[in-house]
């Protein structure tokens, strides 16, 4: 490991947060912990989270940081993760304190797992002593990403809010 370092999202990544977003569209993928990179079309709106994000959810809207996996050889982005906290009541039941995603070029390389372990040390500095994961029953591969970073399973919610595609949220705490 050590490949990536995650950094903050700035205009040096413009052009690669946007192809970021077209491998992830033309691949059929959710964009899972990229504070709604499917709703843009043009990076400087994207960057914009706070704004963007309080007009669309209203009441539901949860701050959130947001953090690019880069590898560190070529710079090239590989992943985006999005630490939300505090917990609504939503993200409580359904999306938890982290989202990320790989890009399907970058996939099956350890970067998943990589990019979590970067970020618990910074959610413990912002005070959290634990933090909830959730995946769809049939996301293998993120259920290993959680359970390789000390995830432990609470339990298994019925997805009534249509974010998978089993039907079944899987909950997953992380102490820090």
């Amino acid at each position: 490991m050590g490949d990536l370092k995650i950094v903050r999202p700035s205009d040096i990544y413009a052009d690669q947060v946007m192809n970021y977003r077209k491998e992830m569209l033309e691949n059929g993928d959710s964009l899972a912990g990229c504070a709604g990179l499917e709703d843009v079309e043009v990076f400087s709106e994207w960057i914009d989270f706070e704004n963007r994000l309080k007009t669309k959810y209203k009441d539901n809207y949860v701050p959130s940081e947001v953090f690019l996996a880069v590898r560190a050889l070529d710079d090239k982005l590989v992943g985006i993760v999005d630490f939300r906290h505090p917990l609504s009541e939503f993200m409580l039941n359904y999306g938890g304190n982290i989202g990320y995603s790989i890009r399907p070029s970058e996939r099956r390389k350890g970067y998943a797992t990589e990019l979590l372990g970067l970020l618990l040390p910074i959610c413990r500095e912002y005070g959290e002593k634990k933090v909830l994961l959730t995946c769809d029953k049939n996301n293998e591969a993120s259920r290993r990403t959680i359970v390789s970073n000390r995830g432990v399973l609470e339990n298994e919610v019925n997805d009534s809010v249509g974010l998978g595609k089993s039907g079944i949220i899987q909950r997953f705490w992380i102490e820090l």
